[in-house]
């Protein structure tokens, strides 16, 4: 199971890693032909949109694990302990049935927008769009394997 999870977080950094390092090549082209060669691509800034929304929806699952999200470990670290770990069991509840909710719509939305076009690059609107289901399948996934260790507090930043 741990090299699964391993797997798992490996290729979740790798798709946002891989989504902003999109962002910026195609930013940056756009502005040296812009300024360089008077010449810019209408498609690059929904694009690059699109890719920042992606890459934002995959990593909130990582920012959880790495204890990035401070919001929501304040207060449990300020009570007690059979109280705190009770909280954090609501809060692993409350996410994974967000986040459910959240996969859920999402995949309606890609169905509403399917048959629709984007401006600028006349994609299928369902493409960008699935940006929500695949970030929230994801954060799903590593609160699956994270969650006992967030209610221990057995965990590391940086794992």
């Amino acid at each position: 199971m741990q090299q699964l999870e391993t797997w798992i977080v490996a290729v979740n950094r790798a798709l946002v890693a891989m989504a902003l390092a999109a962002v910026f090549v195609i930013v940056f082209a756009n502005v040296v032909g812009r300024y360089g060669f008077g010449a810019s691509f209408a498609w690059v800034e929904e694009t690059a949109r699109h890719l920042m929304i992606l890459g934002a929806f995959c990593g909130a699952g990582l920012a959880l694990r790495e204890g990035r999200l401070v919001a929501i470990m304040a207060l449990p670290d300020a009570l007690p302990g059979v109280v705190a770990r009770a909280l954090r069991w609501g809060i692993v509840l409350v996410m994974f049935g967000f986040m459910a909710t959240m996969l859920w719509l999402g995949v309606k939305f890609v169905e509403f927008g399917w048959n629709k076009e984007t401006m600028s690059t006349g994609i299928s609107r369902g493409i960008p769009y699935l940006a929500i289901p695949i970030g929230c399948a994801l954060f799903l996934i590593q609160l699956a394997f994270f969650a006992k260790r967030f209610v221990a507090q057995d965990f590391e930043v940086g794992l």
